[in-house]
């Protein structure tokens, strides 16, 4: 089986949910389709039986059968459009839920190299496509070919010999079919993908626009961005030139059948042969075998995108990113002991080493420190505890536990995460503290909220907690982003709390509420800070420092200033700095 016909019926596996609709809706065009004969015979008969004889009340007969027939029509084409639409709607929401889920369990790695913007292609753009096959597309196709067939049948019955010479310049049509169908497959191949990159280039440039603004980019961005939209234009050209070339070209074709029929008709008319009734018949037949032929192609199209669209969202749903997750060891009451022994670690390959033999241990219930120069591990050391990515060697553990034998919903849930560029979502202020979690009363939300310190500037706005803080905290200065993030880590209640950089991008005013609140956030708790500026763990329990991927030194703030190594000379370095 080849590629596209694997594809085509995993597309057809997703319906089976709604197997009956679809069967149902099937059945409905294929009794569409075995009708088609009918208002064209009526016609007929009304010219050759009723008008040829005068008969006046019986014209009236065949008028009411041939409105209560097109009523008839229009009731089953009403069901089949609804029918047709909501098995695509509803294959369309199981598999944009499917697909997300399934992404939101990838590791962090994967988004580290894989574009937004393509993401939100598959899931919008390539899903549509995949939809638009059930909408617009395989049924549909099979309706087409069937009046085709019916047509061709009544046709041939009537008069074989009229039909052969009418349906000469077919074989034409389909040729120029198979062309346009193979130059359109690669011209909408090619508006996807550019659909893509543009998507991309938005919505990395919308997102970093401060940067792009910071360093008068603009211009060059803008010039970057003319050129996708350019050869995003030249690929919609190539596909309406395809179009705005075949469709002349079946209309041509369609007029020539006419033009045919009617030189041969009259004729017959003429010599007694035929009768009016049935040139006219054949004339509306002539129509019903062209339009189903160029709407065929448009439904090929429909399937050839909705395979290209499926092999993108289905590449994307076989792809294992997602960290293992077999842990049954579940962590009911944590103290929050934890160890790293001889744990290695890289991004990409064995070769590049970020943390080395790594070895520590902190105690339930402590605050510890971890700074070092950029680039040194401080903030991998804390991804690996929250398994936002795999260490390669060694074992991490809480209370004995090796952190991979711990279910990773449990193990989530049981660390707090405060980190240096703290998202907002697009919402209000109570939706971005308790992330949508409803078991999260006000209540609670304001307490946290005095906890940390956060009351007084959620009280100057009149929403107070229905604040919409407008996207990625927009409304919000960067200390009171901070704030709101402290709040998260508060009312998630977790055992273990880990502050990266919280204070980093803080001027000294805020700090000095964020120290408060860190004071406050990690009492009772066991606490991993990681430090850019030294005076937010001056007083932890005990300091980690890590250079090249290990622990060179270790101690508390004062013991390790002593020493006059790495720790003293880093707090000398950023003293200077920040003088």
């Amino acid at each position: 089986m080849s590629s596209g016909k694997k594809t085509l019926k995993l597309i057809i596996s997703q319906v089976e949910p709604y197997k009956k609709r679809f069967v149902i809706t099937g059945v409905l065009i294929i009794l569409l389709s075995s009708l088609v004969w009918v208002r064209p015979a009526l016609l007929r008969r009304a010219i050759d039986v009723e008008i040829a004889n005068g008969d006046y009340h019986g014209l009236l007969q065949v008028f009411a059968v041939i409105i209560g027939f097109l009523l008839f029509e229009s009731l089953l084409r009403y069901r089949v459009t609804y029918l047709a639409n909501w098995v695509a709607q509803s294959v369309s929401l199981d598999l944009r839920s499917k697909l997300f889920k399934h992404i939101v369990g990838f590791r962090l790695r994967f988004f580290d190299k894989t574009p937004v913007g393509k993401l939100v292609t598959r899931l919008v753009s390539d899903i549509d496509g995949i939809a638009n096959v059930f909408s617009n597309g395989l049924l549909n196709a099979i309706g087409d070919i069937l009046t085709l067939l019916v047509v061709l049948a009544t046709m041939f019955i009537i008069d074989a010999k009229l039909t052969l010479i009418v349906i000469l310049p077919i074989p034409v049509l389909l040729i120029a079919s198979r062309i346009f169908q193979k130059h359109i497959k690669k011209a909408f191949s090619d508006v996807r993908n550019q659909v893509s990159k543009m998507n991309e280039f938005v919505q990395e440039h919308v997102t970093g626009m401060h940067i792009v603004q910071a360093f008068g980019r603009e211009h060059v961005e803008s010039e970057k961005f003319a050129e996708i939209n350019d050869l995003h234009k030249r690929a919609n050209i190539d596909s309406i030139m395809a179009f705005s070339i075949f469709f002349p070209v079946v209309e041509m074709l369609s007029a020539t059948s006419v033009a045919l029929l009617l030189w041969l008709g009259i004729g017959g008319v003429v010599e007694g042969e035929l009768t009016l009734g049935v040139v006219l018949q054949f004339i509306l037949y002539v129509f019903m075998l062209y339009r189903p032929i160029r709407q065929l192609t448009d439904r090929f199209n429909v399937l050839q995108m909705g395979v290209v669209n499926a092999d993108r969202v289905f590449q994307l749903l076989h792809t294992d990113e997602s960290i293992d997750d077999n842990g049954t060891k579940k962590l009911d009451q944590v103290k929050g002991l934890i160890e790293f022994e001889n744990v290695w670690f890289s991004y990409d390959d064995e070769e590049n080493w970020v943390l080395k033999d790594l070895s520590l241990r902190i105690e339930p219930g402590t605050t510890v420190g971890f700074v070092g120069s950029t680039g040194a591990g401080k903030s991998t050391v804390i991804n690996l505890l929250s398994r936002f990515y795999e260490y390669q060697k060694g074992s991490i553990k809480i209370d004995g536990t090796d952190i991979r034998e711990i279910p990773l919903d449990d193990l989530r849930k049981s660390i707090g995460v405060v980190q240096q560029e703290v998202f907002l979502l697009s919402d209000t202020l109570r939706s971005n503290i308790t992330l949508h979690d409803e078991d999260v009363s006000d209540q609670e939300v304001w307490a946290a909220a005095e906890a940390v310190g956060a009351s007084e500037f959620i009280n100057k706005y009149e929403d107070k907690l229905d604040l919409q803080v407008r996207e990625r905290g927009a409304m919000l200065s960067v200390g009171q982003r901070q704030l709101i993030a402290f709040m998260r880590a508060y009312v998630a209640s977790p055992s273990i709390l880990i502050l990266d950089e919280a204070t980093s991008s803080i001027d000294s005013e805020s700090e000095k509420m964020i120290q408060e609140a860190t004071r406050r956030i990690t009492k009772g708790r066991t606490s991993l800070v990681v430090a850019h500026r030294l005076s937010t763990i001056k007083h932890a329990d005990k300091i980690f420092v890590i250079e090249n991927g290990r622990v060179v030194e270790q101690g508390r703030h004062d013991d390790l200033l002593q020493l006059g190594g790495v720790y003293s000379n880093l707090t000398t370095a950023r003293s200077s700095d920040n003088q």
